[in-house]
């Protein structure tokens, strides 16, 4: 792909112009399904007008903007070679990628495999993701804290089955709590295990669509890929494991302390999880308290995703932005509200200063 030179703007009032070729069947995939990707990146770059003819891209606005579009294809070009599938996402980031520094290369972050199978191939979709990703290979013990759809699970699973595909582990531990497993549980049918089922089923759908299926029961049954409730970890130690804990808000304070005591030789934990989704009938949640607690020691990580991160349909991202304005603006409300409490608790005791009169001194 070259691009022609500009025209020149003469006195800046006139836009300026690039020409891109494109090979034909790239051109295909730059565009997308009915030019979707084209559009979006009309919306990233709104100054500027993109026509494509025949295998030609023509650029015409101010020549930052033109300059970036370029870029932006050049990357978008890279990355189709590494064998991404492109998507919106992807065309997205990249381009927020290019505007937050120039001299980022989009298909280098997005451009790494971490996992292929079934024809299908498992890569982190954003800045974000990309940054959890590296997280995971350069600690012990990392925190996948973010919305809903942001991969934070999905990931880690990823980089567990790499890790024991690579025979850096002997086996794979994924567990998550069961909430209700009191009292709810108790009036579903069939035993413990086919209660608890539920609440891991998303657990082995990810194994699943990751792994051979015909392989996933032998494993399973090995006792090489263990799929448990939490409560399951207490007393042991977890030796040459890879370790994740999903749905972490849900945890107690005191089950999160006895999940990452169970840390043992040659093992790597990944906790993922929504604090702000949290189903706990009372008191704080574990996930909550341990940012504060573990913040700032050595080998362990907080990674902290956002709805830019979010790789589900678009609304998703808007529907988090929503909900995260909605919890600041009652956050605030009540803040105002207990100080108000707070002075009114205090002023009858203070008196008003109005009201008081000077005592007369008697002569």
């Amino acid at each position: 792909m070259q691009p022609s030179d500009p025209e020149t703007p003469g006195t800046g009032a006139l836009p300026a112009v690039r020409t891109l070729l494109v090979d034909g069947v790239a051109m295909v995939r730059l565009l997308g399904p009915q030019d979707r990707f084209l559009s979006t990146i009309e919306k990233e770059y709104p100054d500027v007008t993109v026509h494509v003819r025949g295998n030609e891209v023509t650029l015409t606005g101010p020549a930052a903007s033109t300059d970036a579009v370029v870029r932006l294809i050049e990357e978008l070009q890279l990355l189709l070679r590494t064998g991404a599938d492109l998507g919106e996402t992807e065309v997205t980031t990249s381009a927020r990628m290019l505007g937050a520094d120039s001299t980022s290369s989009p298909s280098t972050v997005l451009g790494q495999a971490i996992l292929t199978s079934r024809g299908l191939t498992v890569r982190p979709k954003t800045l974000g993701q990309s940054s959890y990703v590296n997280a995971i290979d350069e600690n012990a013990i990392v925190f996948g804290i973010g919305p809903a759809g942001t991969g934070k699970t999905y990931l880690a699973m990823a980089k567990a089955v790499q890790a024991l595909q690579r025979k850096e582990v002997d086996r794979i531990i994924l567990t998550r709590p069961a909430v209700e497993a009191g009292e709810r549980l108790g009036f579903l049918p069939g035993s413990l295990t086919d209660k608890i089922d539920p609440y891991l089923r998303p657990l082995y759908d990810a194994l699943f669509e990751m792994m051979d299926p015909e392989l996933v029961p032998k494993l399973l049954a090995a006792g090489t890929i263990e799929v448990a409730p939490l409560a399951y970890m207490r007393g042991r130690t977890l030796n040459s494991a890879f370790i994740v804990l999903d749905e972490a808000q849900n945890t107690t304070p005191e089950q999160m302390k006895m999940f990452l005591t169970r840390l043992g030789f040659g093992s790597q934990m990944v906790v993922t999880g929504d604090i702000t989704q949290v189903d706990l009938p009372a008191g704080a949640s574990g996930l909550r308290l341990v940012t504060k607690v573990l913040d700032g020691i050595d080998d362990i990580a907080f990674v902290r995703l956002t709805s830019a991160d979010v790789v589900r349909h678009s609304l998703v991202g808007r529907i988090v932005d929503a909900y995260t304005e909605y919890d600041a603006q009652k956050q605030a409300q009540r803040y105002e509200s207990e100080q108000a409490r707070d002075f009114a608790s205090r002023a009858p005791h203070q008196g008003n200063p109005r009201d008081r009169t000077p005592k007369r001194r008697s002569s």
